[in-house]
């Protein structure tokens, strides 16, 4: 069995006519319903009913169809892990990133780019609930999060470093000498926080209800900047991961006291997916081990 000869039988299947996979090949009929009829003659059994021009699955066909999709997925796999031996000068790179962890990526993107500048890069943002989803559909190649409650069996987890959580606030405010807060100071400022399916709204709203706090959220967005624009007015109270707010933002962080107001940042890779140079080595340079 040839794996031209899987490929000839994948696009018979697709189309149903021997006459139109043949032009989609670019070979003639007669080639393809030969090779076909050699593959039925090796397997012992008929993959297709031929009835006049038409064309069926037989019900060895139908289960073969599945083997075969995945034996040539896995061929096709074969020669990307081959091509990647090469030097990096091409190739692609999707890599999801919440906004917490954009410094983090910026760095490490600004000197993997340097290095390998054939290598294109896509960068996707968003909640951790939506990378999530995206890694699992093979939409992103990695994501760069925080981690949030029970790690899924489907998923390989890399700790990357750890940031407290922090009241930011505004340098308008009265905030500027306080070295650290508590959970219960907070609930007496007005707060904006980012909408649910961030991982730091459900971190912050678990802890306030493990410690039976109720907190004033008066604003919920799903944009950071924006949040830390209304924040920088003096308005509003945040709360974020330190790492999430810079220099640039020219705002106050302010660690929050208690128990796990830790943040893990993660690196988060599908499992069982074939793992492309371009990640191994772009890994490197977020000083992965």
């Amino acid at each position: 069995m040839e794996l031209r000869q899987i490929r000839y039988f994948l696009k018979a299947k697709e189309l149903l006519n021997f006459t139109e996979a043949a032009g989609h090949l670019y070979i003639s009929q007669s080639t393809l319903s030969q090779q076909i009829k050699q593959l039925e003659d090796e397997l012992g059994i008929p993959l297709f009913n031929r009835i006049g021009k038409r064309i069926v699955l037989t019900e060895a066909g139908a289960v073969f169809s599945e083997y075969a999709e995945k034996s040539l997925l896995k061929s096709q796999e074969g020669f990307l892990a081959l091509r990647d031996l090469k030097e990096l000068k091409k190739g692609e790179l999707t890599i999801g990133v919440t906004y917490g962890m954009r410094s983090t990526l910026i760095e490490a993107l600004i000197r993997f780019s340097k290095q390998y500048p054939g290598v294109r890069v896509n960068i996707v943002f968003g909640t951790t609930s939506e990378l999530i989803e995206k890694l699992s559909h093979l939409e992103i190649d990695f994501a760069l999060t925080f981690a949030t409650g029970a790690q899924q069996k489907i998923f390989n987890y890399i700790p990357l470093f750890t940031s407290p959580m922090t009241l930011v606030a505004s340098k308008k405010s009265d905030f500027k000498d306080k070295e650290s807060i508590t959970l219960k100071e907070i609930t007496e400022l007005p707060l904006a926080l980012p909408t649910k399916g961030y991982s730091t709204t459900k971190f912050v709203t678990e802890a306030f209800e493990s410690n039976n706090l109720s907190p004033q959220i008066l604003i919920e967005i799903n944009d950071i900047p924006t949040l830390l624009e209304l924040t920088k007015s003096g308005n509003w109270f945040t709360i974020l991961a330190q790492t999430t707010v810079t220099e640039k933002d020219d705002l106050l962080t302010i660690p929050i006291k208690g128990k796990n107001m830790i943040r893990t940042a993660m690196l988060i890779s599908l499992k069982d997916a074939y793992e492309k140079k371009a990640m191994t080595v772009f890994y490197s340079y977020l000083n992965v081990k």
